[in-house]
C-alpha cells in the first residue's frame, strides 16, 4: 500500500487547514489510518487515527480542535484542523497499519506552519 498526503501550508494562529491522505495499492493490507506529527527537535507523536470500522482516537493536545474522517470510496482520510496554534507547527505524516498483520506504512510528510 502507498500513502500520499497533501494539504499542508502556512496559516495564522486561529486558522484552519485540512490535510488529506490517499491510499493506493493493496488497501486490504491495512485497517487503520492516521496522522502523526513531528516538530523540529521533538519525537513523532500521534495526532489522530481511525479504524476502518469507524473507531477514532486523538492525541490529547488536539482533542476538540482536530477531526479525522475517512471516505472509504476514495480510500482517503482527512484531518480537519481548527483553532491552530504555533504549537501545531510540525511535519504531518500519514500512517497506515493493520492491527494484526505486520504492516506499518508511512506516507510522505506535509509541512504545517502556524504563525503567531
Amino acid at each position: 500500500v502507498q500513502l500520499q498526503a497533501c494539504g499542508g501550508g502556512l496559516v495564522q494562529t486561529g486558522g484552519s487547514l485540512r490535510l488529506s491522505c490517499a491510499a493506493s495499492g493493496n488497501i486490504g493490507s491495512i485497517n487503520v489510518m492516521g496522522w502523526y506529527r513531528q516538530a523540529s527537535g521533538k519525537q513523532r507523536e500521534l495526532v489522530a487515527y481511525t479504524t476502518f470500522s469507524g473507531i477514532t482516537n486523538y492525541g490529547d493536545s488536539v482533542k476538540g480542535r482536530f477531526t479525522i474522517s475517512r471516505d472509504s470510496a476514495k480510500n482517503t482520510i482527512y484531518l480537519q484542523m481548527n483553532s491552530l496554534t504555533p504549537e501545531d507547527t510540525a511535519v504531518y505524516f500519514c500512517n497506515g497499519k493493520h492491527t494484526f498483520l505486520a504492516v506499518n506504512v508511512w506516507g510522505n510528510g506535509t509541512q504545517v506552519t502556524v504563525s503567531s
